[in-house]
Parts: C-alpha cells; structure tokens; sequence
C-alpha cells in the first residue's frame, strides 16, 4: 500500500515516541500493515450495521430533542472518480468502510436534517471522500470533500452570503468525520497528544467555522460514567481549544468491532456563547441488509430499532 504525506508524517512522531520521547504525538498510522483480514468478518457478510440513537442538540440557546442515525457497511469504491464501484471489475477498486451519519432534530417550530458520509479503506485507514447535507427551514447547504496527492479539495455549496460558494485545497490532516470509522477499524489509528484536525463537516456548517486544520489533543481512557450502555467502555477524547470545543465518542471495546455506543459534544451556543453539550445515547442496534427491505411490509426492522418519525 501507499503512504500519503499524512501517514507519513504520522508513522514518523511514532517511531519518536518508541524512542523514548513523552508520548504526546499521534501514533503511526499503520497504513501498509492494516489488512482486511484483521477485520471481523461481519463486515463481509452482506449485511450493514444500524444503530439508532436519542439525540440532544446543542443548538441556538438550547438541548433540542431528535434522534441519529449511524449506518455502517463496507462497500466496493472507485478510488479515482471517488465514487461507488457498480462495474464490481474497476482496477481502481478498493473496499471501504462507509459510514452514514444522520442528524434530525427540531428546533422550536421547525426542523433540521443533517447527513453525513464518509468513505474510509478498509485496507489502509485513507479518507477518500466526505459528503455533508443540512436542511433546515431556512435552506440548505451542501459540502464534499475529495482526497487529492497533496491533501483534500473540498467544495461548499451554501444559501448564506457570508458563506457563498467555495472551491478551496486544505492540507492533509486528520479529519473529526473519519475518527469514527478509525474506531471501528482499529482503535490505534485514533491520533493522541496534540496534532491538527478538520473538524467535522456538520460541525463546521453547525458553527459556520472555515473549514481549515486547528490544533487539538486527543486521548483513550475508560468510560466510567453509567450513563452509556456496554461492557468494557472506553472514551476517545479529543479538545479543540480554539473552539471551545471537546468532542468525546463513547465505544465498547469488548465487542469485536468496537461498537460506537455514543457521543458528547460540548461547544459554545452561536446566539448565547455558552457551552452546551449535544449528547446521543444508543437506543438500539442490529445487523439488516437494508437496501432490501424498501416494501411497504418491511417495517418490523424499523420497529426493533425503535426509530422515530423525524
């Protein structure tokens, strides 16, 4: 396998770090190690994985109540038009782990949609591409993010002025969209002490941040608090100063793909400047082969994952 700059980079500081020096950088990215045959053969079972949780927004100057979505699956990729391969023979082929993420809460009379995708190598830990839409009852926005040789070309298509349309390059760093998928992969991807991250799309149109690297520190400790559902909890941290912010991802590392149980996102509000947190609790999981179940009849899946009408 390849190693871009940002594994590079990242493989280095770990060697350091072996060397003796205070574990404070991210840890080497085992871009060419990582085999897909470390994975828990689930992945590969023609079936994705749902989970359902209860959402608390953290939005205006308020906790609004809605509900998120995560689907998991892998999934054939074309890696040069960075889209699904349906020809199933593409040379470019290679399989990713693609991580759905949705978003629906309201807020006061009306509602908000936010979906997330994004597309990681199930081989190598590469990002090639993130999706982001939001809809609201004012508009909507639209972003993709596009892995290039130097870093990412992401493109924003929003209703506000301030915003407008954007076609811009950012440098390679980690991106906050993929750490979920690197927890799912293999928790010893996620980068510790202090590196740069884009913070997640949703967040950046949430807080309407420029989307460019900022400084952060990242850390893995047990989850001891009793308010998440699992048997051996353990919590990625990571805090991002400059927004005021801290985002924690709440996993079970005793399942065998290291089960995503929830989350907490602590931020300064955009009306009253005070730090609120976004929380989603799992609700419910399963393994389906949903792209199949599209007739009216198939809703007993809905049921068991105990979705709402948002």
């Amino acid at each position: 396998m390849s190693i871009t700059l940002k594994h590079f980079s990242l493989l280095i500081l770990g060697l350091i770090s072996c060397l003796g020096s205070e574990d404070s950088s991210p840890p080497a990215k085992v871009s060419n190690e990582l085999s897909i045959a470390q994975l828990d053969p689930i992945w590969y079972s023609g079936k994705a994985e749902l989970s359902t949780y209860d959402l608390k927004q953290n939005r205006y100057d308020g906790i609004h109540d809605g509900e998120a979505v995560m689907i998991f699956v892998t999934e054939p990729f074309n890696t040069k038009k960075q889209v699904k391969n349906e020809s199933g023979t593409n040379k470019n082929s290679a399989s990713t782990l693609k991580n759905n993420q949705i978003r629906r809460f309201t807020t006061g009379i009306y509602d908000y949609s936010i979906f997330t995708s994004i597309f990681t190598d199930a081989n190598d830990a590469n990002t090639y591409k993130v999706t982001n839409s939001s809809q609201d009852w004012c508009g909507q926005s639209y972003s993709q993010l596009n892995k290039t040789k130097r870093g990412y070309q992401y493109e924003l298509r929003s209703y506000f002025e301030s915003e407008g349309d954007q076609n811009i390059e950012v440098l390679d760093a980690i991106l906050e969209d993929e750490l979920y998928n690197y927890i799912r992969l293999d928790e010893t991807l996620l980068p510790k002490g202090s590196f740069k991250i884009l913070i997640a799309s949703h967040v950046a149109r949430l807080l309407h941040q420029p989307f460019k690297a900022i400084e952060a520190t990242g850390s893995i400790q047990d989850y001891e608090n009793k308010d998440m559902k699992g048997q051996k909890l353990k919590s990625y941290k990571i805090q991002m100063p400059s927004l005021q912010r801290s985002l924690e991802i709440i996993y079970d590392s005793a399942t065998s793909t290291n089960e995503i149980v929830g989350w907490k996102d602590s931020s300064p509000s955009v009306f009253d400047q005070k730090i609120r947190t976004t929380t989603a609790t799992r609700k419910e999981v399963i393994w389906s082969a949903y792209w199949s179940q599209n007739g009216v009849h198939d809703t007993e899946d809905r049921e068991k994952l105990l979705l709402s009408n948002y």
